[in-house]
Order: C-alpha cells, then sequence, then structure tokens
C-alpha cells in the first residue's frame, strides 16, 4: 500500500521549461547534469511540440535560487539546448495527470464515488474491490484529492509529472529562430 500520496518537496518548487533540438541523448545530458549536482527532479516530462525539430523537458526542482541559476547556465552550456525559462507560477498554466487505485469495496465504494464527484474527476476502471480514478490539475488540487482518499486505502498511485505553458498568444519556440538549430549542431 502507498504510504505518503503528496508531493515530496524540501523547498519551493520551480519549473523550468528547456527547448533542446529533438535528438537521441539531450534528456540524458539534462537529467545527468542534475545528478551531478546532487539537485533533485522532483516531475520531469519529455514530448513533441507543435516544432517536429524541438522537443520540450519540463523539469520541476525544489533546488534554491543561487543553486538553481548555476543549474540553468550549466544547462544553457549543454549540447541541444535552445532555450531555457524557469516559468513564473502566476503567468503559467501548469496541469498534472494522475491515476489513483483506491480501495473502494460495497460499504465505502460511495463515499469515494462521492469525492470523485466534488473534484470533478473521472472513474476509468472498476473492479469489486476498487475503483481506479483519473483526474487533471493543478499539484494542489491532486494533493488535495489523494489526502481525502488517503483513508481508503490508495492500492496504487501513477503521477505523469507537471507540464505547462506560459499564459498568453505566444509560444516559447517562437524564441527559437530556425537558423539556432544549426548554430546549436556546430557546438
Amino acid at each position: 500500500m502507498v504510504k505518503n500520496v503528496t508531493t515530496l518537496a524540501s523547498g519551493p518548487q520551480h519549473t523550468l521549461s528547456i527547448l533542446v533540438e529533438n535528438r537521441p541523448g539531450a534528456l540524458t545530458r539534462i537529467t545527468g547534469l542534475f545528478a551531478r549536482r546532487s539537485f533533485n527532479i522532483l516531475s520531469l516530462t519529455a514530448s513533441s511540440t507543435e516544432r517536429s525539430d524541438i522537443s520540450r523537458i519540463t523539469v520541476t526542482t525544489d533546488a534554491e535560487g543561487a543553486p538553481l541559476e548555476q543549474i540553468i547556465k550549466q544547462l544553457n552550456k549543454l549540447l541541444h539546448v535552445l532555450k531555457i525559462v524557469e516559468l513564473d507560477p502566476a503567468q503559467t498554466v501548469e496541469r498534472e495527470l494522475i491515476l489513483v487505485k483506491v480501495k473502494a469495496n460495497e460499504r465505502t465504494r460511495s463515499d469515494v464515488l462521492e469525492i470523485v464527484k466534488l473534484f470533478r474527476v473521472r472513474v476509468v476502471d472498476v473492479h469489486p474491490e476498487s475503483l481506479t480514478i483519473e483526474a487533471t490539475g493543478a499539484q494542489g488540487k491532486l494533493d488535495a484529492l489523494l489526502g481525502l482518499l488517503a483513508p481508503y486505502g490508495v492500492v496504487e498511485l501513477v503521477r505523469s509529472g507537471a507540464v505547462a505553458v506560459t499564459r498568453g498568444p505566444k509560444a516559447l519556440t517562437e524564441k527559437v529562430p530556425d537558423t539556432e538549430l544549426g548554430i546549436q549542431a556546430a557546438r
């Protein structure tokens, strides 16, 4: 059984959006830099963008101010890294997906379903002894949901990690001209 279902962070969280050339090894170099500097990655997502030649890596960390600045400087030196932005929570839409399997027998099932209804999340699998719930939202909402489900018994939990975009009409990839891709390859 899963004991602690909330996010583990020792300090303030920072979300970095890192644009990289869509090439093998970019993710390994970035996570290796965090490991070599003994910084914890709280969540990590990597995916393609609206441009087929660029991928976005979203990293959430609890590194403090000065060490975080050092990480950003070192990330900028890595091969195939195009752009790094520390996302301002006030100017960012950030979401996470969780799948959580909760014990739910005939005695507790209606209580668990009330929590599902309250949080406007979905049941994606039903078993006589459990419910699997899919929820998407901000970290605080998901932590609150998990806090209410914990007394019923969380059997299994999977969190996707944060994905985030800045508010407004501009794309982060707009700041990366096509010519910069060729310059990166020469590094």
